[in-house]
């Protein structure tokens, strides 16, 4: 009664550091932590069936980890045909009809034959690619969890004991196939939670940041740049033409534009370590960057403006700049530099600039944007005014 009583414990354990995670790092890691001790292993993985790439990916490593092991590895990566038990046991066994059961593998063939398997749960056709890399990392013995989500196999769970410790058993591999049942609802909640977050902060035409990514990472920014004096530079962009494509060849292939633009802008976006390129509404997208100096960042705008110009709709874009690493006076908030970038891009376009007008460096842009609109026809909505 109290090993039941233990393993019901190790099960709402795992549940509640799953619910707890707030990214799938954090997901992935509580899986593994709470499998490897509740099954009383040494070590643990996490491992996804990537269907298109025909391989499993180890999402993490936790535990007593052999040489080259990494807690979050970025490529360790095994095809899928040298461990054909995510498919063909859960295709033969479950799809038929019966369970995504657990089994064990061990690095020495059991007594009743069958090198490297015990009587377990075996998968249909055995693979000695486990066998050999229990002997390689100087485990005994691993059992192997099925992970099945939305209908679908999405992965594995696999906890190994060292060479002279228990050979798990029948009792391990059912309670195994509980974890993963476990694993699989937290991963469920995960994604859902990312998928939440993804759209709340993705504009949905372009793929970019939206506005509220960019108002949260660049209220960061300034506090970065007021501790240290990080460089925090900010592109705002009006892509031009966008009305004329909308009215004489209709919505749609205004929107291409706005995709096209979108890819455009997060190509030169890569050019600066970090930037985050977004789209802040209708013809408006921005570029923020926390660390690249002002001329590199003028640099990748110069780029920005030249692809624009080349597209085959539209008439270019308008481009403003200002970056705290510029003769632009003390920033001590967001607002203030994206008003400073959004004063830069209101003289780019009455300019028709086909360059970037750059804060500090256009004197007529610190005073544009202090000074208040003059109604009714000044076009100016600079962000942070009231």
């Amino acid at each position: 009664m109290g090993g039941e009583d233990a393993r019901l414990r190790a099960v709402v354990s795992l549940a509640q550091a799953m619910a707890a995670a707030h990214t799938p790092r954090e997901s992935w890691r509580a899986a593994a932590l709470g499998a490897r001790d509740a099954l009383g292993g040494n070590f643990a993985a996490l491992s996804v069936w990537e269907r298109e790439l025909g391989r499993l990916r180890v999402l993490v490593n936790e535990g007593e980890r052999a040489d080259g092991e990494q807690e979050f590895p970025e490529d360790e990566t095994y095809p899928v045909h040298q461990f054909p038990e995510i498919t063909e046991f859960l295709h033969e066994r479950w799809a038929g009809g019966g369970e995504p059961n657990a089994w064990v593998e061990t690095a020495v063939a059991p007594p009743e034959g069958d090198a490297g398997y015990c009587h377990v749960g075996v998968p249909p056709s055995g693979s000695w690619g486990r066998v050999t890399a229990l002997r390689r990392r100087g485990r005994g013995c691993c059992v192997v969890a099925p992970i099945v989500l939305h209908g679908r196999a999405w992965g594995e769970l696999y906890v190994a004991r060292p060479v002279g410790a228990p050979v798990f058993d029948a009792a391990d591999a059912d309670f195994a196939t509980v974890l993963a049942s476990v694993t699989a609802a937290g991963i469920s909640q995960t994604e859902r939670l990312e998928e939440v977050r993804r759209l709340a902060f993705t504009d949905p035409l372009t793929g970019l940041a939206n506005r509220r990514a960019v108002d949260m990472r660049l209220d960061e920014a300034i506090e970065r740049h007021r501790v240290d004096g990080s460089v925090v530079s900010l592109v705002v962009c009006d892509l031009n033409g966008l009305k004329r494509v909308n009215d004489t060849l209709g919505h749609a292939v205004g929107d291409r534009l706005l995709e096209r633009f979108g890819s455009v802008l997060s190509l030169c976006g890569a050019m600066l370590p970090g930037a985050l390129a977004a789209r802040l509404g209708g013809d408006e997208f921005c570029l923020l960057a926390l660390g690249p100096s002002a001329d590199e960042v003028v640099a990748v705008g110069e780029q920005l403006c030249l692809r624009a110009g080349e597209l085959e709709l539209g008439e270019g874009v308008a481009c403003g700049v200002a970056s705290t690493g510029d003769p632009i006076g003390e920033v001590r908030s967001a607002r203030r530099l994206f008003r400073l970038a959004d004063a830069a891009q209101y003289r780019a376009k009455a300019a028709r600039s086909a360059k970037p007008v750059v804060a500090g460096r256009d004197g007529a842009v610190l005073r544009l944007a202090d000074a208040p609109p003059s109604p009714p026809h000044d076009r100016r909505r600079f962000r942070g005014r009231g």
